[in-house]
Formats: structure tokens, sequence, C-alpha cells
């Protein structure tokens, strides 16, 4: 099923990507004060760890994935 490979692909790619940069970083807006016609705002950048054996993990059950939609499909 070429539903299979699509998801398999992405949990390669996405599993690929926490191998390489060890965690997602993302950047968070709020806003500290609003002083009249002043507004303060901060961007805080946070990081979330993404453990290898995770990566490992979504990278194996990836090429499984992709295995068994290319075995469907013939």
């Amino acid at each position: 099923m070429k539903g299979l490979v699509i998801v398999g692909v992405l949990l390669i790619v996405l599993g690929l990507a926490g191998l390489l940069a060890g965690g997602l970083t993302y950047t968070k807006k709020s806003e500290k004060a609003d002083l009249g016609p002043v507004d303060i705002t901060v961007k805080e950048k946070k990081h979330v760890p993404v453990p290898p054996a995770v990566g490992a993990v979504a990278v194996v059950a990836g090429v499984v994935l992709v295995v068994a939609g290319m075995r469907r499909t013939t």
C-alpha cells in the first residue's frame, strides 16, 4: 500500500533528524508586559531532547513499513 510507504519514509526522515540533531528546538514567543503603547515580548528557545534509541527505533520501524508497503503493491 502506498500509505505504508509514505508513513515509513516519514518515520525514517524523522528518525534520522532526531539522531542527527539530538532533539527538537523551537522558539516560544510570549508577551511579558504591556505598558501603554509599549509591548515587551520575549522569545525563548526551548529544546526537547530526543534519545538516540527513539530515533533508531523510528528508522527501523520506517524501514519495516517501507518494505511491507513495497511487498503489498507487487
